[in-house]
């Protein structure tokens, strides 16, 4: 059994990119995740203790895009990715990584991840 807790729609604001004008101001990066856990000892307990924090996730995503300066979204989306499960003990997670208006005729541009330990 494997269940998930999901995050969607995290607005960071971050710069981020490969060309010089993209390095001057910080743009708007959206997260949308998956994360597996098993929420049974959580639930069993009504335990926060045992509870993968959403929270937390959000704080540390927010704080780490905001604190860190990648040329390619790929970068930045591996090392939460890593981040996630070596640190929070996530054991399988999807990230979708979006660049609104990165493209001018495409409302949103980005990428989709999947990882496990």
């Amino acid at each position: 059994m494997t269940d998930r807790i999901f995050i969607e729609g995290l607005e960071v604001y971050a710069v981020i990119g490969v060309f010089d004008w993209e390095k001057t101001h910080k743009r708007k990066l959206v997260f949308d995740l998956e994360l597996a856990t098993d929420i049974r000892a959580a639930a069993r307990g009504d335990d926060y203790g045992q509870a993968l924090c959403y929270g937390k996730i959000s704080a540390f995503i927010t704080q780490y895009t905001e604190n860190h300066q990648f040329e390619l979204l790929e970068t930045l989306a591996e090392r939460i990715a890593q981040h996630l499960i070596s640190d929070f003990g996530v054991s399988w997670l999807r990230l979708k990584l979006s660049k609104p208006r990165a493209v001018a005729n495409a409302r949103n541009v980005g990428l989709i991840i999947e990882r496990q330990p």
